[in-house]
């Protein structure tokens, strides 16, 4: 039987089914006078059969079910109900309080395995068909309807820039302009990424303007009410371009839910609470995760080599407001916002970022800074230089101490320096040729001081962000000798079969490399985005296999790589070598409270609503705070049934059936790192002992 026609069933339909095709497992559930029966009886039947995953699978969830867990995301005790819940189903005794099917059709599933054979993994061939079933931004057709976007706005930012009379902004036409002169002006002013953050559309209404007048009343309803509740709204023009407002040619679902705000995310906004604890710091105390900070707005740290600088700078802001941000907990404290006159450095800036500095000289284990926000290239070009500058001589200050320190003693050296952008993808333009000199005196001055690593960390969503600015943009950052790594968040469309994959090939193919596919967090405000785990490890195992790597190649490319020169052209000399249709070089993770990031769990369970409860350890691929040795379990309810994100997919035009192996995918284990992502080594040894800890790693 089809699985899109099991999603619609009923309490009944489900039942019957149950009876058809497991009689064994209906008939224990009549028998038995209990769940504990129940379980009791379905232990014994399990000892007759192999023991495959399967059946170890079952067995969790046996073993879990009556049993209370801590779920860390909430901080709430809950009880495991699952084979109690499924034994009152199968014997017709279900509370009224289960309302929908979720939970009985992923168990029928997960009980159907036992039968099953091994996963079957799609030909190279089918992969090769989902992957280029994707348009990109860089298609001619994308392109011609994206310049009718275009001209549509240029109009549009005509009229509110003659609405703007009186106003400071640099963009004002003169009394006497004509039309044709102040359309002139406006196409011009289209390349400079100032005038698409002075023009940012700020709320519902012209936002629909700009979309043609596109979004249904509901959507408006929505977006009305987002705005009232004070979510901010800041799409550039450029961005908006991007969408396609008609009924026919691209589908624009993977960019649009990033404009358009959820009825959950509006909903919950106002009572956000941050999913990374450690993120939520108190004077004096230490965080989540061990660390004693200077600061809880502009340093957060989860791991001993590594902590972010959050500038007090026009970086807190950034080019949009992606709906499914991870700081949406700042933006709702206001700690991030889109006021760019106001967040412009204060004079006390310069005295706090020297205070700053001095966190990471004097750690004993901080090799690695990575400067976000908001977004780090939002801050101007000479403020940028500033905090370069900063940390060009921090990591200098601490190089000469390391020479009076003995062997043994010295501390981790400044190796890796990441810009954290998403402006490659929402301006472009941003990207100029002063920006490029900055960052490449700034790699030739750090280089010369033992710096190995400069990373601009980006944020593409999907291949229609790739556009030809957004090309060009990337080759200018290239020309520096910087790295080019891409983040994505695994929202429901960007799940979609064969999308990731297209996007790991169109940013190979300009010399990009991927780093990370973040499970989106689980919290209700993300409930319109989330894609259940199982679905990350469907893609691994089945789509992102046909860009793995052996250990040689990886070696090979860390050395194509390492000197930063030729990046495009040297991919694509090694994809073509290898016969290879994109490179693997990112790993699927889910960034969990405290811990760090994670895709090593086991299902133990299902809420009433079918959502699966995922038990987490930590990647032990990487060092950790030592507080990782105090920790419990960790357990995380996901934000959605696998069923319910099924139906999401058929809302998009999606085969559910194309989808069917993803309810065997309940145990995961974090892929390493690529090689190219790894630390250098020292060339000494420093010291094992952590400083800014606040707690006893007794």
């Amino acid at each position: 039987m089809k699985q899109k026609k099991i999603l619609t069933f009923n309490f009944n339909q489900l039942r019957q089914l149950f009876k058809q095709d497991l009689p064994d497992l209906f008939s224990i559930a009549l028998k038995s006078e209990n769940d504990s029966e129940f379980k009791d009886y379905l232990l014994t039947y399990l000892d007759g059969m192999e023991r495959k995953e399967a059946n170890e699978q079952i067995r969790l969830l046996i073993d879990y079910s009556g049993k209370e867990i801590y779920e860390l995301s909430t901080e709430q005790t809950m009880k495991v109900q699952t084979l109690s819940l499924l034994w009152q189903f199968l014997t017709g005794h279900l509370p009224e309080e289960v309302t929908g099917t979720d939970l009985f059709i992923d168990l029928y599933y997960q009980f159907q395995r036992l039968y099953f054979p091994d996963i079957p993994k799609p030909s190279a061939q089918r992969i090769k068909t989902r992957t280029e079933r994707w348009p990109t931004g860089m298609d001619e057709d994308v392109i011609q309807l994206r310049e009718q976007n275009k001209e549509r706005m240029i109009q549009l930012l005509i009229t509110k820039i003659e609405a703007r009379k009186g106003s400071q902004s640099r963009y004002q036409f003169p009394e006497s302009a004509s039309y044709e002169e102040k359309y002139n002006l406006v196409s011009n002013w289209w390349n400079n990424f100032r005038f698409h953050l002075s023009m940012a559309i700020k709320g519902p209404n012209e936002l629909n303007r700009f979309l043609g007048e596109s979004l249904s009343a509901n959507t408006m309803q929505v977006l009305t009410k987002a705005k009232k509740k004070g979510i901010p709204f800041f799409v550039t023009p450029y961005y908006l371009s991007l969408l396609n407002t008609t009924k026919e040619g691209y589908n624009d679902e993977a960019i649009r839910n990033y404009i358009l705000y959820s009825p959950e995310l509006v909903d919950t906004y106002g009572n956000i609470h941050a999913w990374e604890k450690e993120d939520v710091v108190e004077e004096g105390k230490p965080n989540a995760a061990g660390w004693l900070l200077p600061d809880g707005h502009n340093i957060h740290r989860r791991y001993p080599e590594v902590a972010i600088l959050i500038p007090d700078t026009m970086g807190r802001a950034c080019g949009g407001l992606c709906a499914s941000c991870q700081r949406m907990y700042d933006f709702q404290s206001e700690r991030l916002n889109f006021e760019l006159e106001t967040l412009a450095p204060k004079e006390s800036w310069e005295k706090k970022l020297r205070r700053l500095m001095n966190y990471f000289e004097e750690d004993t284990q901080l090799r690695d800074i990575l400067i976000t926000g908001g977004d780090a290239l939002m801050s101007q070009n000479k403020t940028l230089k500033n905090i370069l500058d900063a940390v060009y001589r921090m990591a200098q200050r601490k190089r000469q101490k390391n020479w009076d320190r003995p062997e043994g003693e010295k501390y981790a050296e400044l190796q890796r320096v990441r810009l954290g952008s998403r402006l490659l993808a929402y301006l472009p333009m941003r990207i100029n040729d002063e920006l490029v000199n900055i960052l490449r005196e700034f790699k030739e001055n750090a280089s010369a001081i033992g710096v190995k690593q400069f990373v601009i960390q980006t944020h593409f969503q999907t291949p229609l962000e790739i556009t030809p600015q957004a090309r060009e943009a990337i080759n200018k950052i290239l020309s520096a000798g910087w790295t080019i790594t891409n983040q994505l968040v695994y929202t429901v469309a960007a799940s979609r079969r064969g999308h990731t994959n297209r996007l790991r090939q169109m940013l190979n193919r300009l010399g990009v490399v991927c780093y990370y596919t973040f499970s989106v967090k689980g919290f209700h405000e993300n409930y319109a985005v989330f894609t259940p785990n199982s679905r990350s490890l469907q893609e691994q195992h089945e789509e992102k296999i046909f860009g793995n790597l052996s250990y040689a190649q990886q070696e090979e490319l860390v050395y194509l790589l390492e000197s930063g020169e030729y990046i495009a052209e040297r991919i694509l000399r090694f994809m073509k070598r290898y016969h290879l249709p994109f490179l693997a070089t990112d790993r699927s993770v889910l960034n969990l409270p405290g811990i760090g990031k994670s895709m090593s769990f086991t299902t133990i369970g299902l809420t009433k609503n079918g959502k699966r409860i995922l038990k987490f350890d930590h990647d032990n691929t990487r060092k950790h705070s030592p507080i990782i040795n105090q920790m419990d379990n960790v357990y995380i309810v996901e934000n959605k049934s696998i069923a319910s994100y099924l139906r999401q997919l058929e809302q998009m035009g999606e085969d559910a059936d194309d989808y069917n192996t993803i309810w065997f995918y309940t145990e995961g284990k974090t892929e390493p790192r690529f090689r190219i992502y790894e630390y250098p080594n020292f060339r000494f040894k420093t010291t094992e002992e952590f400083s800014n800890l606040g707690v006893d790693i007794k």
